[in-house]
């Protein structure tokens, strides 16, 4: 997947278009991800020992990767993703910048 959990990413289509957030979670198996604050939905939660009240939660649904693209560290702006190698090590690279995206 071209985002991984921690990455600062914007929301390029769907009712949350132009959100940023960081990913909270990725899926890499249903290849969707969890964005902070992006895909808001009401959890009906029955009370339990961790939340005796119960209630209507707010929390984050998973959206499809495809609808989010990474933020480019130097200009801020979504960019796509490219792969080099460096040091033996293959990183994940801004198309935009050329700055590397893995830490």
């Amino acid at each position: 997947m071209h985002v991984k959990k921690g990455d600062s990413v914007k929301v390029i289509s769907g009712k949350d278009k132009g959100k940023e957030g960081k990913v909270l979670e990725a899926y890499p198996s249903n290849n969707r991800v969890l964005v902070e604050g992006v895909n808001m939905v009401k959890k009906h939660a029955k009370p339990s020992q961790a939340n005796p009240q119960g209630g209507i939660l707010n929390q984050e649904a998973a959206i499809h990767a495809s609808n989010v693209m990474p933020v480019d560290p130097k200009t801020g702006e979504p960019t796509r993703v490219g792969y080099k190698v460096e040091k033996n090590k293959k990183v994940r690279v801004a198309k935009k910048s050329g700055e590397v995206l893995d830490k």
